[in-house]
């Protein structure tokens, strides 16, 4: 009987094609040291980037210089212990921040942009102002979409999008948040779409593009299919379950990287 031809494509291989740990090798009934180190660092990384600081005056300062006026907000939960603990804290709005947003709010705001530190506010450092440089062009040309307010929101999570967008009087709300960190990624950037915002909405009724970083979805291709779902469900009326992404006919080719060096 003769022995097995081996694999056409070794398991070596695949590491080329992905950050997965894959293919580690082993040193006796463990993996190699090399390996075990790269796993302690990369752990180490995501858990700094949970804890990392917002810093607000310097995101400001970058969204202002693209030209829209920026409010800062944030949630009832003021400690990053109190976030971490009490999820439901982040949903909703301090009383100040509550106030503050009325005194803006438009009827004729079609779409409002907020930027919330999440579970990894490194994400947002790195990505959130590149994103939008090249998402409002998308949502600019020919008039399709204007965008009302872009509001910075300290302590968030995705569902505070919701009372903001209600407050405001927006009819689509767009929150562009910190992911929750992996061993693989700990500064990927999500970004969630949700029609008619009001508190209460489920994850049924948001479309979600994830994995906005270095190693997943560039900042074109995420731009193209926000800006889809944007105006496609400002024209039909919904999101989720019920608005499927149907740009990937149009979306454009990632041609080498995309990536600032």
């Amino acid at each position: 009987m003769s022995d097995p031809a081996p694999p056409r494509r070794p398991t070596l291989d695949l590491r080329a094609f992905t950050p997965a740990r894959v293919a580690l090798g082993r040193s006796g009934a463990s993996v190699p040291t090399r390996a075990l180190l790269d796993f302690t660092l990369d752990h180490a990384r995501a858990r700094d980037a949970v804890h990392a600081a917002f810093d607000v005056p310097a995101l400001v300062a970058d969204l202002s210089a693209l030209g829209p006026v920026v409010t800062e907000v944030r949630s009832r939960a003021v400690e990053r212990s109190d976030y971490l603990r009490r999820p439901d804290l982040g949903r909703q709005l301090d009383a100040g921040s509550a106030e503050l947003l009325a005194r803006g709010a438009s009827a004729s705001c079609q779409l409002a942009v907020v930027i919330g530190d999440g579970l990894s506010a490194a994400a947002v450092r790195a990505h959130a102002v590149a994103l939008l440089t090249r998402l409002l062009p998308l949502l600019a040309a020919d008039g399709a979409v204007a965008i009302g307010h872009v509001v910075v929101a300290s302590g968030a999570r995705v569902a505070l999008g919701d009372e903001i967008g209600a407050i405001l009087g927006a009819r689509m709300v767009a929150m562009l948040i910190g992911e929750r960190p992996g061993l693989s990624a700990p500064d990927s950037l999500g970004a969630y779409l949700t029609f008619a915002p009001k508190p209460g909405r489920t994850d049924a009724e948001r479309n979600c593009v994830s994995n906005i970083h270095h190693a997943g979805l560039s900042y074109d291709e995420a731009a193209f299919k926000i800006a889809w779902l944007v105006r496609e469900g400002l024209a039909r009326k919904v999101t989720g379950v019920a608005l499927k992404d149907e740009s990937a006919d149009r979306a454009p080719r990632r041609i080498g990287t995309a990536w600032p060096e």
